[in-house]
């Protein structure tokens, strides 16, 4: 509590939403980063069914996602049918992770503009006329459309990489397999 204490106690109470989630965003950003570093390019096209996304498309994805935080922090209505989404190719894990890097920092970019009241903001999300999402507070956008879902992908990738024999790198902590070698 006291490391908790010292970190925030300048913040004025109506910034602290926001410096959770700017706080969360850059953990989970160095998460992610792992995960898709862990990555071999020999089981790119490794999937587990075949209405599955390859190991290459499922990186690719979760690299997009990042891009997404524009279109929810500085748009009210996101049209994914203009947006210009840029994705490479999903053979290669080095592309995929430049992507990535790319998209965190137009992300890192579009979160320094929240304000607690862009927050209440209602917020939409469509492919032309087609509504996808919302309208939604921007904030429960951020929490349940952006944040949960690059989690869950993790997740999927995870199961992707134990399938093909290859490590998992500690996210929050030793993983199973470390802890039994200390």
């Amino acid at each position: 509590m006291h490391l908790f204490y010292t970190r925030y106690k300048n913040i004025k109470p109506k910034d602290m939403i926001i410096q959770y989630l700017t706080t969360e965003f850059e953990q989970e950003v160095n998460n992610t980063r792992k995960l898709l570093q862990a990555v071999p390019e020999k089981d790119i096209h490794y999937k587990p069914a075949d209405i599955s996304w390859t190991m290459g498309e499922l990186a690719q994805h979760i690299a997009t996602i990042y891009y997404w935080y524009v279109g929810t922090f500085t748009e009210d209505v996101y049209d994914m049918a203009t947006d210009h989404l840029e994705r490479g190719a999903p053979d290669d894990i080095k592309a995929t992770l430049e992507l990535f890097e790319k998209n965190v920092a137009r992300a890192r970019t579009a979160l320094s503009t929240l304000t607690e009241e862009k927050l209440r903001d209602h917020w939409t999300m469509k492919a032309g006329e087609r509504i996808l999402l919302g309208p939604l507070e921007r904030g429960i956008v951020a929490r349940g459309f952006l944040f949960n879902h690059i989690y869950h992908h993790r997740g999927e990738l995870i199961v992707y990489l134990r399938a093909t024999g290859n490590k998992v790198p500690g996210l929050y902590g030793p993983t199973y397999e470390d802890s039994k070698k200390m």
